[in-house]
């Protein structure tokens, strides 16, 4: 028999809870913008109905990661072939699927449970409806829609609490404790319409904080000064994003960990189910490391400057057994950590003793002659490859089908929330080939697949921001 579930309110954990997703603030509170921009739900749009819609800037740094699980138990999950097109009781199943998961997955300790953040008993905010928004007393004596109703006689959105305020959103919250995995997947069904309700985005960024717990992830955190949120632009950081991803709310997007000057710096620790790629690592901000790049399905989340965004194919061969060739691309190129494309000769030895290559020096000798005829000094990664692991066959298609998916209706074609497909060809690096365009979504994937060629079935080029 399960314990019991445990019912605390919230405002003794409304200090260090704020401090730690929006910081403090010299002006002394958060920016109304901003907070109104975070006060949304998990709404599916109309015209694709496995996307979720976002409303403004700022909480793509949770939305995007749902929606990459979302699409992981949508793709993998079901028998149903036409995931485009799903019913709201799969909407609700599967949306439900993929907050418990995630919760889950931040789950530091079974014995300490899970957390949910819900409103307080009568406090929920004022709902909108296709009549507008309704006033309090209205709201009040309106009863909470039963799970079994449909969906679409409340819409909530944004709207529905700019009266709300950040202090008085703080103080109707109410935390429910769970000890097992069966009670909290339940009562996270039953809350549906809180997630898809006006401030679903925020309650669930809560209650995965407080399942992972505050201190555990202060001690996660590179800089326990940035909070998860930037208060002034209102994006989500690194570590939010990781905590969602892989349940831990580590800055770096690297492999395991790393020394800098004796100080330890944490990165991802283990291969995650879906994956990371950033148009940073391009303009060579950051490396991004193989557990996020190789994810154990073909679905990555992709970073602008300012925006987060989702690719994803259902080819599972892209996220198959790493290649002998592809081992020796990624060990190379951690001898390379500028990604100059080569290494200096003496480095050869190492990296053929890290791939277990013959490494008598005449033998180590004769390659380098080999690989470096004029005596410049380095070695160049397409030579070295050629030289070791001709022609060998990756297991990759030729080509594959590919989609993207941005959740801002501004982003999209005539401002309609659709994923737009196209066909992807990895190539090579020494396939003769006209390449296409160079644009932001190529750049971010080249950082995965260096000789990746996009063609989109759309006149223009899907946007990360």
């Amino acid at each position: 028999m399960d314990p019991p579930a445990v019912y605390t309110a919230a405002p003794e954990l409304h200090k260090d809870l704020v401090d730690l997703v929006w910081g403090r603030p010299s002006n002394g509170g958060v920016s109304a913008s901003i907070f109104r921009r975070w006060t949304q739900g998990f709404v599916f749009c109309e015209n694709e109905q496995s996307a979720l819609e976002q409303f403004e800037g700022g909480p793509c740094a949770v939305i995007a990661p749902v929606q990459a699980f979302l699409l992981k138990n949508i793709l993998f999950n079901r028998e149903s072939s036409n995931w485009r097109q799903i019913s709201e009781e799969d909407q609700k199943t599967a949306l439900c699927s993929t907050l418990s998961e995630i919760l889950e997955s931040a789950c530091s300790s079974p014995s300490t449970g899970f957390c949910l953040v819900t409103w307080a008993k009568g406090q929920s905010p004022p709902k909108t409806t296709q009549m507008g928004t309704l006033s309090s007393t209205q709201a009040q004596d309106m009863p909470e829609p039963e799970s079994s109703q449909p969906a679409q006689e409340l819409q909530p959105t944004a709207v529905a609490v700019e009266d709300l305020g950040f202090e008085h959103f703080h103080s109707v919250l109410q935390k429910h404790t769970f000890m097992s995995t069966s009670e909290l997947r339940e009562e996270v069904l039953s809350l549906f319409h809180t997630w898809r309700g006006s401030c679903g985005v925020l309650l669930f960024l809560y209650s995965v904080i407080l399942t992972k717990g505050i201190e555990n992830i202060r001690n996660e955190i590179q800089d326990t000064m940035e909070p998860l949120i930037d208060p002034v632009h209102g994006h989500g950081s690194q570590s939010l994003v990781n905590l969602l991803v892989t349940g831990h709310a580590v800055s770096n997007v690297w492999d395991g960990e790393r020394e800098c000057s004796g100080m330890k710096l944490h990165g991802i620790h283990k291969q995650a189910s879906v994956g990371f790629l950033t148009l940073m690592e391009s303009l060579r901000y950051c490396k991004v490391g193989a557990f996020l790049k190789s994810p154990k399905f073909p679905i990555w989340i992709l970073g602008s400057e300012t925006h987060l965004s989702v690719f994803f194919t259902k080819e599972m061969s892209l996220v198959g057994p790493e290649a002998p060739s592809e081992q020796a691309r990624r060990v190379f190129q951690s001898f390379d950590p500028e990604d100059n494309g080569f290494i200096s000769e003496s480095l050869l030895e190492d990296v053929m003793k890290a791939l277990d290559l013959v490494t008598e020096p005449e033998y180590v000798n004769m390659v380098k002659g080999k690989l470096d005829p004029e005596s410049l000094g380095i070695i160049l990664l397409g030579p070295f490859l050629l030289e070791f692991f001709p022609e060998q066959d990756s297991g990759i298609p030729d080509s594959f089908t590919v989609y993207h998916y941005n959740g801002l209706k501004q982003s999209n074609l005539n401002e309609r929330v659709e994923y737009v497909e196209g066909t992807a060809l990895v190539l090579g690096f020494e396939d003769p080939m006209v390449r296409t365009d160079d644009t932001p979504v190529k750049r971010c994937l080249q950082t995965k697949w260096p000789y990746v060629e996009l063609l989109w079935t759309t006149d223009r080029s899907p946007s990360l921001n």
